[in-house]
């Protein structure tokens, strides 16, 4: 194919720019669209139902208006519960997310695993399916933090605090009777790698893993798949449309700007 391939990312809010990061460092001849559902931030609050209807129908107006070749389902909830009505609608190839069970049990040398997620994929059956195919002779202490997903949310919009949401989710892990012996923690929701300085700070000598990396070489196979050739060194176009009432904060613009990704106004 002769155009320069795009990939949409969409998460229901920042989560997108931890997975575009990655997908950047791999592939950063590509065009990247972040679709970020603020609007309907948290997923993870919604009922089931609703929640695929909504993203299938939110999903659809943008590709009425925006022409794109992939897919990337920024988001563990909206991954497990949206994907199978999404790609009976849209014919698009679509990449989603689940927690990096398989790479941290390969990665931890104590088999003592942190896995910090939203209460959600804590306790999805996919996530205990996972633990069982890959880490089944792990420990693996899982934290369901309700409050951290909204806190990067605010940080990256309004520059707010996260010192409190942070030391909780260390006291928590710490309560373990196993946490001497942690060395190692999944970052089970894609908005938590853009606070990994600040959780390294407090929780210091662990490996951290989250799911971007192989997300990048999931879509750089498909866009060869596609048919795509490489344009070399020259950089790709980045832009976000930011969905919901709230407009676009002073915070949040200066932090896209220093990214190279600017706002869409549609």
């Amino acid at each position: 194919m002769q155009h320069t391939p795009r990939v949409l990312i969409f998460d229901s809010g920042v989560g997108s720019l931890s997975i575009g990061a990655a997908i950047h460092d791999l592939l950063p001849e590509i065009d990247l669209l972040y679709v970020m559902d603020h609007g309907g931030f948290p997923y993870g609050e919604w009922d089931e139902t609703l929640l695929i209807k909504h993203i299938c129908a939110t999903v659809n107006q943008v590709l009425a208006v925006h022409s794109v070749d992939l897919l990337v389902m920024a988001c563990n909830s909206a991954s497990t519960a949206v994907l199978p009505a999404l790609r009976s609608q849209i014919q698009i190839p679509i990449v989603g997310v689940v927690p990096a069970i398989k790479p941290a049990a390969t990665l931890s040398q104590s088999g003592v695993i942190g896995l910090l997620a939203t209460p959600g994929t804590v306790s999805r059956p996919y996530t205990a399916q996972l633990i069982q195919d890959f880490a089944a002779d792990c420990t693996i202490i899982a934290i369901g933090s309700r409050e951290l997903a909204p806190a990067v949310e605010n940080f990256i919009w309004h520059q707010q605090a996260l010192d409190s949401v942070l030391a909780k989710v260390e006291r928590e892990f710490s309560l373990h009777r196993d946490f001497a012996s942690m060395d190692t923690i999944i970052l089970a929701c894609t908005h938590f790698p853009l606070v990994q300085p600040q959780l390294a700070a407090l929780l210091p000598n662990i490996k951290w893993v989250d799911s971007g990396q192989a997300i990048a070489r999931r879509v750089a196979y498909l866009i060869e798949e596609l048919g795509f050739e490489s344009r070399g060194e020259e950089a790709g176009n980045h832009a976000a449309i930011i969905l919901g009432d709230e407009r676009p904060s002073a915070n949040l613009k200066h932090y896209l700007q220093e990214k190279n990704i600017h706002i869409n106004a549609d």
